[in-house]
C-alpha cells in the first residue's frame, strides 16, 4: 500500500535485508580459535572445523531466523541433519576462501585494521574512540581484540574479491526478460484432493504392526531433557527509569538543541490521492475530480489501486516533505489547499492528489520539549551506565559461578524463576534466546552447576542464568503412548491409500482423458510468484507441465494429508510490470547471476581443495 510503503520505506528495505542469505552466513573469527582433535567436524587444507564452531554458527543462524520470524519461532523445527550440514557446508566455503585470501597475499595490514576499528561510529562516544563500547562489543561476541583485528585481517579483503567475482556475472538482457516472463507466468488449475482422513475407516493395524512402529522410531516418544532456572536481567531501560534528569540538565540540552537550530518542526500537509497505472487512467480521472470536487473521495474509493488509502477516500493523513517519495512531495508542497492536480509520476504508478490541509512548521517551546528531552537524556545515562556495568556483571556472574546472589546484590536486581524448559523447545520471555539456550543445556550449567555467561539477548539486554533442577531425556513406555502410536500408524496407512487411490486416477486421466468421476474445485490462478495456497511440491508440479495440449493432469504427494491431482487448463501471459519495477526486477536477476558465478567459483575451489568431513561429529548430541 502506497500510505504504508511511503512511510515505512526504511523499515522494509531493513527487514528485506535481514531476508537475505548472505554468501558467508558467519564471521571469520572463529577460525583463530583453537580446537582438539577428537572435536573436529571437518577439515579444510588441514585447518580443521570444531564442534564448537558449528554450534555456534548454528545459534547465530538461528538468531537471524528469531529476528526476522519473531521470539516464539520454533527452532527445533530447523534444527536437522540437512540444515546443520548446510550451515557446515557454509563454513567449508569460507574457510577455502579464506585460504584463497592467505595463498593470494590479499591479508590486510594489522595497523590498518586497528585504524578502521579505531574510526568506526559504533565505537564513538562524544565523537572519540571508547573502549568500553568496543569491549562490549568483543563481550558479547566472544572475542578477544586479537581475534577480531585477525579476523577482520580476512574478511575485508574475502569480500572484495567476491564482489569482484561477482560482478563479472552477464546476464543478457533478452535472457533477463525471458527468465522475468517465466516467473509472472500464470496457469490455472483446479483441484480433485484424496485427504488421508476419508480413508482412515478402511486402516486396519494390529498390534504387531505398532510394536514394530514404536521400535523403529523411538525418538518420536521421548520426554525431552528438560531444566528449571534463575536468572538475573541487567536492563538499559530498567536503568534509565532510575535516572534522574535535573532542571539544569534539561535547560542544557535545550539550549544546545536550539543554537544547532534543532528545534524547529517542520511543516506538514495532509493530502488525498487517487492512485492509477497508466498516464491515461490518470488523465481521465484528474478531469472528473476537477469537475466534481466533491467526488474524489468517491472516485478514490472506486479507482484508487492503493486499496490501503481507497478504503479512506484516498487520504493519507499529515506528512512531512521527506516520508513521501520525492516526485509526489514535490507536487503536495507545490499546491494550494483544496487544489487538485496531477497527474504526477512516481515508482508507484500516477496520482491525482487533492491538497486538504496544511500545518506550518513552528518552533518547539523549552516545556513542549521538556518530557522528550528528559526521557532521552535519561536513556543516555542509562545507556552510560549500563556500558560501565555490563563489563562488570559479566565477570561477576563468572568469577562467583556458584550463585547469582553477588551480581544480584551488587546491581540490585531480582533473581528471577522459570518454569520447565524443555530441550530444542522455546522458553519464556528473555530466556528464549538460542545462545542463552544453549549455554543453560552445557555440560557446565547441568553437571558443574555454574552461571551461564552473561548474553545479550537484545540491544541493551543481558541475562545470566543458573540451573536449579534438571530432568534428563527419558524414552516412554510402550504402554504408556499405544494410543498415540496407532493413531501415527493409522495416519500414515491412510495417507498411503489416498496416494495409491490418486495415483490409479491420474493414470486413468493421463489415458483417457475425462474427469475420471472426480470432484473438481473451482479454477484458481497460480504462478511462481504466487502459489495461491499450493504446496511447493505441487506447484513445482503445476509449473513444469507440459502445456502443449491442455487440459493435462499432474499429481502432487501431501505426506500425511494425503494426495492430490491438478488439472491445467489455460495459460495466461504475465501482466506488464511499471517500468521502475521492471528494472528493480531485472537488477534482483543480475545479482542471482552474481551469486551464482561466487558459487561455481567456490565450488571450483573446492574440487581442488582436501576436504574430510567427520560424520559422526556433524550429529546433534543429546
Amino acid at each position: 500500500m502506497f500510505d504504508f510503503v511511503t512511510k515505512h520505506k526504511r523499515l522494509l528495505q531493513v527487514f528485506l535485508m535481514l531476508c537475505l542469505v548472505p554468501f558467508a552466513f558467519f564471521g571469520l573469527e572463529s577460525y583463530t580459535r583453537a580446537v582438539g582433535g577428537r572435536d573436529v567436524v571437518a577439515e579444510v587444507e588441514g585447518s580443521p572445523i570444531s564442534r564448537r564452531e558449528l554450534e555456534d554458527a548454528l545459534r547465530e543462524q538461528m538468531e537471524r531466523m528469531q529476528q526476522v520470524f519473531g521470539r516464539d519461532f520454533d527452532l527445533a523445527s530447523v534444527d536437522t541433519p540437512d540444515f546443520r550440514r548446510r550451515i557446515l557446508d557454509a563454513l567449508i566455503a569460507d574457510r577455502i576462501v579464506t585460504h584463497q585470501v592467505a595463498r593470494s597475499n590479499m591479508v590486510l595490514a594489522r595497523q590498518s585494521v586497528i585504524d578502521e576499528i579505531m574510526r568506526a561510529p559504533e565505537f564513538q562516544e562524544d565523537g572519540k574512540f571508547s573502549p568500553a563500547r568496543y569491549e562490549g562489543y568483543l563481550r558479547t561476541r566472544g572475542l578477544s581484540d586479537a581475534a577480531n583485528v585477525e579476523t577482520l585481517r580476512v574478511q575485508a579483503p574475502a569480500s572484495r574479491l567476491l564482489s569482484s567475482i561477482s560482478a563479472t556475472a552477464i546476464q543478457p538482457r533478452a535472457v533477463a526478460e525471458r527468465l522475468l516472463a517465466l516467473e509472472g507466468q500464470r496457469r490455472e488449475v483446479s483441484e480433485a484432493a484424496f485427504p488421508a482422513e476419508s480413508y482412515l475407516a478402511l486402516v486396519k493395524v494390529d498390534e504387531p504392526a505398532l510394536k514394530a512402529y514404536y521400535d523403529a522410531n523411538p525418538d518420536e516418544f521421548k520426554v525431552a531433557e528438560r531444566v528449571r532456572a534463575e536468572f538475573l536481567v541487567l536492563s538499559a531501560e530498567d536503568l534509565a527509569r532510575g535516572e534522574a534528569v535535573g532542571e539544569d540538565e534539561l535547560k542544557k540540552a535545550y539550549d544546545e538543541r536550539q543554537a544547532g537550530g534543532r528545534l524547529g518542526v517542520a511543516e506538514q500537509r495532509r493530502a488525498s490521492h487517487i492512485l492509477l497505472k497508466t498516464k491515461e487512467e490518470a488523465d481521465h480521472l484528474l478531469a472528473e475530480a476537477k469537475k466534481a470536487p466533491q467526488r474524489f473521495a468517491e472516485l478514490a474509493k472506486k479507482h484508487s489501486q492503493d486499496t490501503g488509502s481507497a478504503e479512506k477516500g484516498g487520504d493519507l493523513g499529515f506528512f512531512a516533505a521527506g516520508d513521501m517519495v520525492k516526485s509526489f512531495a514535490e507536487a503536495v508542497f507545490a499546491m494550494k489547499p483544496n487544489e487538485i492536480a496531477g497527474p504526477v509520476q512516481s515508482e508507484f504508478g500516477f496520482h491525482v492528489i487533492r491538497l486538504s490541509g496544511i500545518q506550518p512548521g513552528k518552533v518547539r517551546s523549552f516545556e513542549d520539549m521538556k518530557a522528550e528531552l528528559s526521557a532521552e537524556l535519561g536513556k543516555q545515562k542509562a545507556g552510560k551506565k549500563f556500558a560501565e556495568s555490563a563489563e562488570g556483571f559479566n565477570n561477576l556472574v563468572y568469577e562467583q559461578s556458584d550463585s547469582l546472589k553477588a551480581a544480584a546484590e551488587r546491581y540490585k536486581l531480582k533473581v528471577q524463576a522459570s518454569g520447565w524448559i524443555s530441550k530444542g523447545a522455546p522458553a519464556e520471555g528473555v530466556l528464549n534466546h538460542p545462545r542463552l539456550l544453549a549455554a543453560l543445556f552445557s555440560s557446565d550449567a547441568i553437571q558443574q552447576r555454574r552461571n551461564t555467561d552473561a548474553v545479550e539477548v537484545a540491544r541493551g539486554t543481558l541475562v545470566a542464568a543458573r540451573v536449579l533442577q534438571q530432568q534428563p531425556a527419558s524414552q516412554r513406555k510402550f504402554e504408556d503412548v499405544r494410543a498415540e502410536v496407532e493413531t501415527k500408524v493409522r495416519r500414515r496407512e491412510a495417507a498411503a491409500l489416498a496416494r495409491k487411490d490418486g495415483a490409479a486416477k491420474l493414470a486413468q486421466l493421463k489415458a483417457s482423458g475425462g474427469d475420471a468421476g472426480l470432484k473438481w474445485s473451482a479454477p484458481i490462478q497460480v504462478s511462481r510468484r504466487a502459489a495461491a495456497g499450493l504446496s511447493q511440491d505441487a506447484l513445482r508440479q503445476v509449473l513444469s507441465a507440459d502445456a502443449s495440449k491442455l487440459p493435462t493432469h499432474v499429481g502432487a504427494d501431501r505426506g500425511e494429508r494425503g494426495f492430490a491431482i491438478y488439472r491445467l487448463v489455460r495459460v495466461l501471459a504475465p501482466d506488464p510490470l511499471p517500468e521502475q519495477q521492471k528494472n528493480e526486477e531485472l537488477a534482483r536477476l543480475e545479482r542471482q547471476a552474481g551469486a551464482a558465478e561466487v558459487e561455481a567459483y567456490v565450488a571450483s575451489l573446492r574440487s581442488r581443495a582436501k576436504i574430510d568431513v567427520n560424520a559422526a561429529q556433524l550429529e546433534k548430541k543429546q
